[in-house]
């Protein structure tokens, strides 16, 4: 039986392409807005393309079924929804985040000409035994859109990325996890780490 993985919405987010990567990977994914199907769910998908004050609004009285909800089930965040998983956010003044991952989002400020945002291909350098990561090599290359970057633990960090200066681009507190680049839009990695993702799914 394929895994139930719920992606919220929450009205910001390319729902269309997270789904249809999810499909590939294995999963039966189903978008919904609704918060006892979120907490019914195997594993749940936070995507998210925007402001980060305008995602926590718009995510409203979701947040405590989200955050309640991260306790027992597996958690992928995506761009912004990785942004949100974080404790608070620089963007447009201070704003408090969900506080699944330890750590803020601040703004990318170039120091040599380097445009924001930061769009395109880049490397990840993965850390030695993250699951999330099973079968890739320690540097892929996978696809990014974001201004904002995630300042993480390093306990949290489990890949990196250097962009004007070396970020975090994915974490993970227990089963929570966080991309900040788009793996629906990275080829073979991307698939790759949505499959593992639905791997660690119970």
């Amino acid at each position: 039986m394929k895994k139930k993985i719920v992606i919220i919405d929450y009205g910001l987010g390319n729902l269309r392409s997270v789904f249809r990567g999810l499909e590939r990977a294995g999963a039966a994914p189903r978008t919904t807005g609704d918060a006892e199907e979120i907490t019914a769910a195997d594993g749940i998908v936070l995507p998210g393309v925007g402001a980060f004050r305008e995602g926590m609004e718009m995510l409203g009285d979701l947040q405590a079924t989200v955050v309640n909800a991260a306790r027992e089930t597996p958690l992928l965040g995506i761009c912004l929804g990785m942004q949100m998983l974080m404790d608070s956010s620089e963007e447009h003044g201070l704003h408090r985040g969900l506080g699944l991952i330890p750590g803020e989002v601040r703004r990318f400020v170039p120091t040599g000409g380097e445009k924001v945002p930061h769009m395109g291909w880049n490397t990840i350098r993965i850390q030695a035994g993250a699951p999330l990561f099973d079968g890739l090599h320690e540097e892929e290359y996978v696809y990014f859109v974001h201004s904002y970057y995630a300042a993480a633990a390093p306990e949290s960090t489990i890949a990196s990325t250097t962009y004007i200066h070396p970020f975090a681009s994915a974490v993970r507190c227990g089963q929570t996890y966080g991309l900040q680049f788009h793996p629906e839009k990275s080829g073979a990695v991307g698939l790759k780490i949505l499959e593992n993702f639905i791997e660690q799914i119970c």
